[in-house]
């Protein structure tokens, strides 16, 4: 979390380059034209579009939810929106979304979820997020390949790298689950690099711990693999987180213009911008998600309408989103506090 403190400032560090590299390098944007269509954009289809962005952090809570319900803990929408926005936040504004996991965990141990539940259960939900990427890239390519083409060249590598990498991390964390033994041996690792690095003391008692969580790590891989049932839901749940992040375009489009492209041709054009922000490193995918998008628009629209939708759109799906996680995990960190102190 203290960390976090320090990303966190990055990120706004960040997020203002990249606004101000989109702005500066565009001859024709206007803060006055950028302004009026801001408020002259349609305001029920806005409210649509921060609703379908509420659903993203949703939805992903619910997928949450469902798989630790298959080992038996049983939590309320609020939990399931909390670790949601836990998760949403610090993988913004982590690279790689290194930070995500591991503050969706945070909470759940708080709230008396066991340790090899927590890893297993992020681990699919990783799986199931990563497979729901890769099918609606996968129906973008089929339906209309020919948006793919809509890029440039260095944006079709973009899209093609982050597919790439998606469907490798989707194997990787498939074997985590199917292969525990993998998974202990990296831990392994690290215990004993973190011994002879002196970061680690009492290397015998963490191993021991670490095989002692293992078993417990098999016991419900074996739980989760037999339930097929959750797989399904889970996947469902975050295919619909996708959907709702992508939708949120759709939307900001129908409120500002809505004529002069197709609707769904927006779509599948947020649909790859998606995928091709997971190609680079970058907190949030920021420049490369601002890229991407400017780019694809720019086959429908001319150069400052193109920025504009950019800019409205990726404010609503993004800079609102981690606002909103942000608010969401200080509460949440407010409440154990606050809740700690009660019971001492």
């Amino acid at each position: 979390m203290k960390k976090g403190k320090i990303w966190g400032l990055v990120f706004i560090a960040l997020a203002f380059l990249t606004i101000w590299a989109i702005i500066s390098q565009s001859k024709s944007f206007s803060f006055t034209q950028f302004k009026n269509t801001l408020f002259e954009s349609s305001a029920g289809w806005m409210a649509a579009s921060v609703i379908t962005m509420l659903c993203y952090i949703i939805f992903e809570g619910a997928a949450i939810l469902c798989i630790i319900k298959a080992f038996g803990y049983r939590k309320g929408f609020g939990k399931g929106f909390l670790y949601s926005a836990a998760d949403i936040y610090f993988s913004a504004i982590t690279p790689s979304a290194t930070g995500g996991q591991p503050a969706s965990a945070y909470f759940m141990l708080k709230d008396g979820i066991g340790g090899a539940v927590i890893t297993i259960s992020l681990l699919l939900n990783l799986i199931m997020y990563t497979l729901s990427l890769i099918t609606v890239g996968a129906a973008g390519i089929i339906i209309r390949p020919s948006m793919f083409l809509n890029f440039n060249i260095p944006g079709r590598i973009l899209i093609a790298a982050g597919y790439i990498v998606l469907c490798g991390l989707a194997a990787a964390f498939y074997m985590l689950i199917a292969k525990p033994r993998i998974l202990e041996r990296i831990c392994e690792f690290f215990i004993r690099l973190g011994k002879k690095i002196h970061v680690i003391k009492n290397e015998d008692k963490k191993i021991k711990k670490l095989y002692k969580t293992m078993t417990e790590y098999r016991q419900c891989a074996n739980i989760m693999i037999n339930n097929k049932l959750m797989f399904l839901k889970a996947f469902i749940f975050n295919l619909l987180q996708r959907l709702s992040q992508i939708t949120v375009t759709l939307f900001v489009f129908m409120a500002i213009d809505g004529k002069q492209a197709s609707p769904f041709d927006i779509w599948l054009t947020q649909s790859f911008v998606t995928i091709g922000t997971y190609s680079v490193p970058i907190p949030g995918g920021m420049g490369v998600a601002d890229y991407l998008l400017i780019d694809g628009f720019r086959a429908f629209f001319d150069e400052t309408k193109a920025i504009n939708l950019e800019l409205i759109s990726r404010g609503v799906s993004f800079y609102v989103c981690m606002f909103i996680s942000a608010l969401t995990v200080l509460a949440g960190i407010i409440y154990n506090t606050i809740k700690r102190r009660n019971t001492k």
